[in-house]
């Protein structure tokens, strides 16, 4: 271990490396759970996306671990997720179509893992537009959470409203909520998860969770339950350029982050870069293959970093423990089955993707308003790909007729025409 992971080079031991392991995954297993309950609202069965999850999730991680060394997490990433299903929801096509837009953005993440394209389109992208896309990405989680507790309901007359407080469902999930904040207030590790299971505890109590059994032998991975080519044919290229641009900037800014904190970073370059962008790219691809959405680098992992976690070895442990969940997908099926149990995690973390925010200049116009276009039209248009695709249009619009036309990146207005087309003449349906 000492040989391949260089512990007393980067100053840690087997032990610390061993407790930020646990310390990230405590943080971070609720994916396991809230991932297959959000998809399978589009109707992929719940086994096939528990199993594609944690498969991806272990890929992506062992990869980052043994290739890149670094202490950074891997798995399918909030927000794509719901984008998923809101796509299915609203453009009438099945969720094999869907994977196939999945697959395409993976294996254009790989190939771009190999070129200076990626780094070139991340910095031709304005701070601005990069932090709003996050915060707006943030709104629409915290939205969905809201709505499958039953907090905000539909209403003819205002489109939302609050929800009725006595239902069952509802009280649980506010119950949740409160007990999962006040661990994070007390910077508890591992809040999210805890708060999830002692939801469940109550769920159980009032009779709305029932277990058909604990452990249970893993199944077979479903593989190739895909459909490429009805992505041309319903021209599903805006979902697949969503999907690629929401996982680059995601992953890579994630990583630079958790890198800075654990100290890792040697002046302003990333070690190891093409080793750790090609464990996400790889675990994206495979999680297209099996059934899940792209995979990112986990915010989470800081929780790991915060513990000691230096090396790759932190990331392995996490590995080794989603290697171990596959044996309890009878209880979390279950847990699943409960929305009040997965919306608080979903609102709470809807929340921490909020941090960007404070950095947008907010007197600047030209600035602010395509970040608050992009944060406004996700939750409230359903689809990530259309904030995407307005803040595209209005950042080079409004640079140009303020005189700063100069300062936007070609490619900002080739995207931004492309989208303009897209929107007047493809809309979605």
């Amino acid at each position: 271990m000492e040989k391949w992971f260089k512990l007393k080079e980067h100053g840690t031991n087997v032990r610390t490396e061993m407790t930020a392991g646990l310390t990230t995954f405590l943080t971070m297993v609720y994916i396991v759970v809230v991932n297959p309950s959000i998809l399978s609202s589009a109707g992929v069965p719940f086994q096939q996306v528990f199993m594609a999850t944690v498969i991806s999730a272990i890929i992506g991680t062992l990869y980052m671990a043994l290739f890149a060394n670094h202490p950074i997490a891997v798995a399918p990433g909030m927000g794509m997720n719901a984008y998923f299903a809101s796509v299915v929801a609203s453009q009438g096509v099945s969720y094999q179509v869907v994977f196939g837009t999945v697959f395409i953005a993976g294996i254009l993440f790989m190939l771009l893992t190999f070129t200076k394209i990626r780094e070139t389109l991340i910095e031709s992208i304005p701070p601005s537009l990069k932090y709003g896309i996050t915060a707006g990405i943030g709104l629409f989680i915290a939205f969905i959470g809201l709505k499958s507790s039953g907090i905000v309901v539909p209403s003819p007359a205002t489109m939302v409203t609050f929800g009725d407080l006595h239902q069952p469902v509802t009280i649980v999930a506010l119950a949740g909520l409160f007990i999962t904040l006040m661990l994070m207030a007390r910077k508890i590790k591992g809040a999210l998860f805890i708060g999830m299971a002692v939801t469940a505890i109550i769920g159980y109590s009032m009779g709305l969770l029932k277990f058909d059994g604990i452990v249970a032998m893993p199944a077979a991975p479903v593989l190739f339950d895909l459909d490429v080519m009805g992505v041309f044919e319903h021209g599903l290229y805006t979902v697949v350029f969503a999907f690629l641009l929401v996982t680059i900037f995601d992953t890579t800014g994630t990583m630079i982050g958790v890198a800075e904190q654990a100290g890792l970073m040697k002046g302003n370059k990333f070690p190891r870069a093409k080793q750790a962008l090609m464990a996400d790219a790889l675990a994206t691809t495979a999680g297209s293959v099996m059934g899940t959405t792209p995979s990112s680098a986990y915010i989470e992992s800081s929780a790991g970093v915060a513990a000691g976690g230096r090396t790759g070895l932190t990331s392995l442990v996490v590995a080794g423990l989603f290697l171990l969940t596959l044996f309890f997908s009878p209880i979390l099926g279950a847990i699943s089955s409960l929305p009040a149990i997965t919306a608080p995690a979903l609102i709470i973390v809807g929340c921490l993707m909020m941090d960007g925010l404070a950095r947008i200049e907010w007197n600047e116009f030209d600035e602010a308003f395509p970040a608050f276009a992009i944060l406004i039209s996700m939750p409230l248009t359903s689809s990530i790909a259309t904030g995407i695709a307005i803040g595209f249009i209005t950042y080079p619009l409004l640079k140009l007729v303020s005189g700063k036309g100069k300062n936007v990146h070609p490619i900002l207005y080739v995207f931004g025409v492309i989208f303009a087309i897209q929107m007047v003449f493809f809309p979605a349906h």
